[in-house]
């Protein structure tokens, strides 16, 4: 998953959002706590690393992928995380209005951007980098937009991935199969927010 459906699926707690959106940059093991990162994201960052893996194993994530071409199909999971954004972004409104997030996405992603604010000094190093560039052009609420998905699969093509890579180009294929990979996200969505909860309230309980 990317960033926009990691803060969606980790739920009301601030902790948990800004746990969720610094998963990737988070590596190794989480007890004890890596060094610099506060202990009280780590519920985020464990509930982030388990909807990845679920998503792996999603049929509706994996029908995904399938509808990728051939000669992106080694970076199709990339491609669907983003695609997925996509769906989420604009389907934003509906989706997130009832689940402890404005209803506007914009006043969601400031909100979440000033919730990474009241972490300083407790986040990876390299999750505060991209940050800066994420929250100056608000990166998740662009992903309402096909043609700012194409530009950020662009970007990482060319300054994240080992060259030569085909990702470049690859927004294209989110519109050849618009309507399949809409399907297919709202299928997914459903049960990664099934798990997540549990995850949650299992943690609660525990």
């Amino acid at each position: 998953m990317n960033y926009l459906a990691h803060v969606f699926l980790a739920g009301p707690a601030p902790a948990d959002r800004v746990g969720g959106l610094i998963g990737d940059f988070v590596k190794g093991v989480l007890d004890p706590p890596p060094p610099g990162l506060d202990a009280a994201l780590i519920d985020g960052v464990r509930l982030h690393r388990s909807i990845d893996s679920f998503a792996d194993r999603h049929p509706a994530f994996q029908r995904s992928r399938a509808r990728v071409s051939a000669a992106r199909r080694r970076v199709s999971g990339i491609m669907v995380d983003l695609f997925y954004d996509h769906f989420l972004a604009r389907h934003w409104t509906a989706l997130a209005g009832q689940r402890g997030f404005d209803a506007s996405l914009p006043a969601s992603t400031a909100a979440l951007y000033r919730e990474v604010g009241n972490w300083p000094g407790a986040l990876p190093p390299s999750f505060i980098e991209v940050f800066a560039r994420m929250a100056a052009h608000d990166w998740l609420a662009s992903y309402a937009s096909s043609a700012a998905v194409a530009l950020a699969l662009d970007r990482m093509a060319h300054h994240r991935l080992r060259q030569p890579n085909a990702l470049a180009g690859a927004g294209a294929e989110l519109l050849d199969h618009y309507d399949g990979f809409e399907a297919d996200f709202f299928l997914f969505i459903a049960d990664a927010e099934g798990h997540a909860a549990a995850l949650r309230e299992g943690r609660r309980c525990a």
